[in-house]
């Protein structure tokens, strides 16, 4: 088939193909076809050249803000290759990053955070329950939908105790906060995160210190919520305020509770089904968008239990 895609610049087209065409190779070996150009001019041949259509495609979009990497192909070669896809891609675009989503799941999960004010993303490392949470905390926080960021994670992971940790409040947290602190810093850039922490509109705090309070015009991300009993997650969930939104991620395969049938999370998602205000967004190990290994391994470790 042929294809001609949208392209404005001769560094736009690089950015596709990648360097000595790299990324037009990994496409054609990941689906078994054939690919060459003249420009922005494509011919695919193969079993699969409407998938490979659909990933330069979904490539030549990404490329209108960012630089493509070998990741970027990698993860539009799984999404495109998922069945019943919607034509429309849900895209998420702050001031830094343009994240383009295609995975089923992945797509219901962004429309649930924009539409519900409350929303549980439950499922296996890796499949973007944080990263999206974050890219639309940022981008509600740059349109001035809300005012301020609130990070929240219980701290208990591997038996240790906030008390036993050395530091102040922050410097105990942040461990525990490092994988949304990566998406902000990439989101917003180091120094606009430093400055809005410092104004505390972007506030970090432990589980704990939630009791009491009523939050108005933020957005609440809770991390690893696996890790909450059930008065945690009963207390944080009746924080929500007035123009505010909840994210709720976890996954229930690694809780480290010393009684993981006390999850406040597994009971949560029990109590709370039936409520259609509240949504749920359950991932699977296909919806895994780290390098390919992480998927083979998480299969791996399910197929053992």
């Amino acid at each position: 088939m042929n294809l001609t895609l949208e392209i404005n610049s001769s560094e736009q087209l690089a950015s596709i193909c990648g360097s000595f065409d790299r990324h037009l190779e990994t496409l054609a070996k990941s689906l078994n076809v054939e690919i060459s150009n003249k420009g922005e001019d494509f011919v695919i041949q193969g079993d699969n050249q409407h998938i490979a259509a659909r990933v330069l495609q979904d490539l030549a979009a990404l490329s209108n803000s960012q630089t493509i990497e070998i990741h970027d192909v990698e993860m539009a070669i799984k999404a495109c290759s998922h069945t019943n896809l919607p034509e429309q891609a849900i895209n998420i675009k702050t001031k830094r990053k343009f994240i383009h989503i295609r995975s089923k799941n992945q797509q219901k999960y962004a429309l649930d955070i924009k539409n519900k004010d409350c929303t549980f993303g439950i499922g296996p490392a890796g499949t973007g329950k944080t990263y999206l949470a974050v890219a639309r905390a940022v981008e509600a926080l740059e349109s001035s939908a809300v005012r301020r960021l609130i990070l929240v994670r219980p701290a208990v992971e591997a038996g240790e105790k906030l008390g036993f940790l050395p530091g102040d409040m922050n410097e105990k947290v942040d461990p525990y906060l490092r994988p949304i602190y990566d998406a902000l810093y990439e989101m917003l850039g180091f120094d606009k995160v430093e400055k809005l922490l410092d104004k505390n509109i972007i506030e970090v705090a432990p589980l704990a210190f939630m009791r009491g309070r009523t939050l108005n015009e933020a957005f609440i991300i809770l991390d690893e919520a696996q890790n909450t009993t059930i008065p945690q997650m009963k207390m944080f969930l009746t924080r929500l305020g007035f123009g505010s939104k909840m994210v709720i991620t976890g996954d229930i395969t690694q809780i480290d509770l010393a009684n993981p049938k006390h999850s406040g999370l597994i009971h949560a998602a029990k109590v709370l089904a039936n409520e259609d205000k509240i949504a749920f967004c359950h991932f699977a190990t296909k919806d895994v968008v780290r390098h390919n290994l992480v998927q083979r391994i998480v299969s791996a470790y399910d197929k053992f239990e």
